[in-house]
């Protein structure tokens, strides 16, 4: 199989296509670039404002937050999630580094430049993007919610005074 085909089925596979045509998944993968990283590189860095969104298509990638020049992990993305979404819609800087986790870690970048030319050459899809983008940022709220409800149960043990 080749690479593209690899391609054009990881994103057919993927729940953001779920409602769109195999024409359409095609469509989509021209707005795309892929990215290779290698294990430790940066994918997008604190500070940054996001021009950049991005599909893990293999490999792992974690979220490093800068804690007085220390790194503390605060979060991993696996094949098929997307990050960097917050930073590219709100345009404010990145609050987390990007950073591959194994070599030949590979992404899909949809730029700026090639997001706003999709939602006027093809909104149907950026639409469904955009979806995708809402939905996993709730699985991102909802994971971090669990995680300060965990703390907090730790932190406030019941029964302690």
């Amino acid at each position: 199989m080749s690479f593209d085909a690899k391609l054009n089925e990881f994103l057919s596979k993927h729940p953001m296509s779920a409602s769109l045509t195999p024409s359409e998944v095609g469509t989509l993968l021209e707005y795309l670039e892929e990215s290779s990283f290698k294990s430790n590189q940066v994918i997008a860095e604190i500070g940054e404002v996001g021009e950049a969104l991005y599909f893990v298509v293999d490999g792992e990638a974690a979220l490093y937050h800068d804690d007085a020049g220390r790194e503390v992990e605060v979060g991993r993305m696996k094949e098929g999630e997307l990050m960097g979404e917050m930073s590219f819609f709100d345009r404010v800087p990145r609050a987390v580094r990007m950073r591959a986790l194994k070599n030949g870690t590979r992404v899909l970048k949809l730029t700026r430049s090639m997001y706003d030319r999709l939602r006027v050459e093809r909104p149907y899809i950026a639409v469904n993007l955009l979806e995708f983008a809402i939905i996993s940022l709730d699985h991102l709220i909802r994971r971090v919610s669990e995680d300060v409800a965990t703390f907090n149960r730790y932190f406030y043990a019941p029964g302690k005074k």
